[in-house]
């Protein structure tokens, strides 16, 4: 503790080393606090926690009865308009004719797109 001490009055007549030395114990010393700090804290935390919360009773769930619901099946919809452009539009991206290609099923696919995606698009299309 005398170099922390002679750090107090003069650093000016300390050498390097008891310079770098008292900055090493002065880090050290700071870390120290700081962490002591912080698992007070903690402790404070966890043990307000367990005061302050009460813990809720546990409920027994009954299993409920599930309820089957028949699939509808899919509706079949000849529509040859339909098959006929995603034809054309499958055979343009793959560089082939349309006689390459037999589209035997079309399913439509849930569309997950958030409704902030959606918007942006087509603020997208209309600004263009």
């Amino acid at each position: 503790m005398n170099l922390i001490n002679q750090m107090k009055l003069s650093m000016d007549a300390m050498t390097l080393g008891e310079k770098f030395t008292g900055s090493i114990i002065v880090t050290l010393l700071g870390v120290g606090i700081v962490f002591a700090a912080l698992i007070v804290l903690f402790f404070t935390i966890v043990a307000m926690e367990k005061i302050i919360v009460k813990p809720k009773p546990k409920k027994e769930v009954e299993p409920k009865p599930v309820n089957v619901i028949e699939e509808e099946e899919e509706e079949v919809i000849e529509d040859t308009e339909l098959v006929a452009v995603i034809t054309a539009a499958i055979a343009s991206s793959l560089n082939t004719s349309t006689h390459n290609l037999i589209v035997r099923n079309i399913t439509r696919v849930e569309d997950t797109t958030p409704s902030w995606a959606k918007a942006g698009r087509i603020n997208q299309i209309t600004n263009n």
